[in-house]
C-alpha cells in the first residue's frame, strides 16, 4: 500500500480582502462586519504624523466609530509599550482593535485585543498555546511587505535589554486582514529591499522546514517566492509601480501563511541575537544572514534547493548540487542588486561580538529545532564570520 499524504494542520486568519486604496474605505468594510464601533487604531509615530491614517480615521468615523490612536509602537516593543497601550485601550473603551504598520504595530495589536478580554498577566501568555479564552476583535493592516505578522499567530516582544520572548496562540490570528498596497507606495528603497528580503527569507525557511512543512505552506510559499523575486527590484527602483508593490504585498501575505504553518529556522535564530544587540531592523538581519545560511543548508537541503531552482529558473537535466547551487546564488544575487547592506560590518557589528552573538543563537531553541542541518555554536559562531 503507498503511503498517503502525512496529516497536518493548516490555519489562517478568518478573511482577506485585498484592494488598492481600500484603506480609504476602511470604515464601510468594516461597519458591514463588525459589531462594535470603539475603535483603538494601533500604529507608529512616524506614520501617524505623516497623515497615512487621515484617510482610514475619516472613513471610519463616517460609518460610525468613535477612532483612538496608541502611535507610541516602535520597533523590536519592549513589554512596557504594550502595557501602555492595554491601558491605553481600557481606558478608551476600545472594544476592537486595528493594527496598522510593520510587523511591530501588528504583533502589538495582537495582545492588545488578546488583553482587552484577559485577566491573565502578560507573563502567561508567553510560549505556545498559553492564551486561554476569547480576545476582542482584531483587524491588521500591513503598509509594508516583509514581516507577514497580518496573517501569523506569533507576537514578539523585547523582554530585556538584548532579550526577546514570543506568545504564540490561535488567538492571535485576525478576524479580517486587508492588504492595500497603495499604503506601501511611500517605504524607502531600503525598507523595501530589507523588508522583501524578510519575506523571501519567510517562504524559504518555510519551504524547508524541518517540522510541520506540508503541501499546502509548499505552494504558498512557492507562490510567494515567484511573487518576491520578480518584483524586488522594480519595487526598490520605482517604487510608485502599481503592479510591483501588490505583488510585493501579496508575497509577502503569502509567505507568512507559509511560515506560520511551517516554521521558520536558522536565518531566524541568528538574525534575532543582531536585532537584540544593534537594534538592526529584523528584515535586514534576516538578509545579512541569509546567504551563509543557505549555504550551511545545502548539505541536506539542496534536492529543496532544486526544486526552488527549477520553479523559479525553469527546468533543467542538470544535477541537484548544480541547480541547488544556481538557487541560492539566484538569491545572492537578488540581495546584492536590491541595495540592501551585504555584510555585517557594513552595519556597525564588531567582530569582536561575534561569540556572543552566537552563544545568545544557541538560545533560540524553538527556531532552530526547524532547520534542516543542526546548528551548534560553533556553527552559528561561523555563519556570524562569514557574514562579517
Amino acid at each position: 500500500m503507498t503511503e498517503g499524504i502525512k496529516p497536518f494542520t493548516f490555519d489562517t486568519p478568518g478573511s482577506m480582502h485585498l484592494e488598492w486604496g481600500s484603506a480609504r474605505r476602511l470604515g464601510e468594510l468594516l461597519a458591514s462586519r463588525f459589531e462594535q464601533r470603539n475603535l483603538l487604531i494601533v500604529t507608529d509615530k512616524f506614520l501617524h504624523e505623516n497623515g497615512l491614517l487621515d484617510p482610514a480615521k475619516e472613513s471610519l468615523k463616517a460609518q460610525g466609530f468613535t477612532v483612538s490612536v496608541f502611535d507610541d509602537v516602535v520597533a523590536d516593543p519592549p513589554e512596557a509599550v504594550l502595557m501602555q497601550c492595554v491601558d491605553r485601550a481600557k481606558s478608551a473603551g476600545a472594544d476592537i482593535v486595528l493594527g496598522l504598520g510593520g510587523g511591530s504595530s501588528m504583533d502589538v495589536a495582537k495582545l492588545v485585543a488578546v488583553m482587552l478580554k484577559s485577566e491573565q498577566p502578560l507573563s502567561e501568555l508567553y510560549g505556545i498555546g498559553n492564551v486561554k479564552g476569547e480576545r476582542a476583535p482584531l483587524i491588521q493592516v500591513p503598509t509594508t511587505s516583509g514581516t507577514g505578522s497580518e496573517v501569523t499567530n506569533i507576537t514578539i516582544l523585547t523582554t530585556g535589554e538584548t532579550t526577546k520572548m514570543g506568545v504564540v496562540a490561535q488567538q492571535l490570528y485576525a478576524d479580517l486582514v486587508l492588504l492595500d498596497a497603495e499604503l506601501t507606495v511611500g517605504l524607502p528603497a531600503g525598507a523595501t529591499a530589507a523588508t522583501g528580503i524578510d519575506a523571501m527569507v519567510h517562504a524559504i525557511e518555510s519551504y524547508t522546514s524541518a517540522h510541520k512543512k506540508n503541501p499546502l505552506s509548499d505552494a504558498l510559499a512557492k507562490e510567494a517566492l515567484t511573487l518576491l523575486t520578480n518584483n524586488l527590484i522594480t519595487a526598490c527602483t520605482d517604487g510608485s509601480n502599481r503592479a510591483a508593490r501588490e505583488a510585493m504585498l501579496l508575497g509577502s501575505n503569502l509567505a507568512g501563511q507559509a511560515f506560520s504553518n511551517s516554521p521558520v529556522a536558522a536565518v531566524h535564530a541568528l538574525a534575532y541575537p543582531l536585532g537584540g544587540h544593534y537594534h538592526l531592523p529584523h528584515g535586514l538581519t534576516n538578509a545579512l544572514m541569509l546567504g551563509p545560511v543557505l549555504r550551511f543548508n545545502m548539505a541536506e537541503a539542496a534536492p529543496l534547493y532544486a526544486e526552488l531552482a527549477d520553479h523559479l529558473l525553469g527546468k533543467s537535466d542538470a544535477d541537484v548540487a548544480t541547480r541547488s547551487a544556481a538557487f541560492v546564488e539566484h538569491m545572492q544575487d537578488l540581495m546584492n542588486r536590491s541595495g540592501a547592506p551585504q555584510r555585517l560590518r557594513d552595519v556597525e557589528v564588531t567582530e569582536e561580538s561575534l561569540p556572543t552573538l552566537a552563544k545568545d543563537a544557541m538560545l533560540q531553541t524553538r527556531l532552530l529545532q526547524n532547520n534542516p542541518v543542526e546548528v551548534t555554536e560553533a556553527d552559528a559562531l561561523a555563519l556570524y564570520k562569514e557574514a562579517f
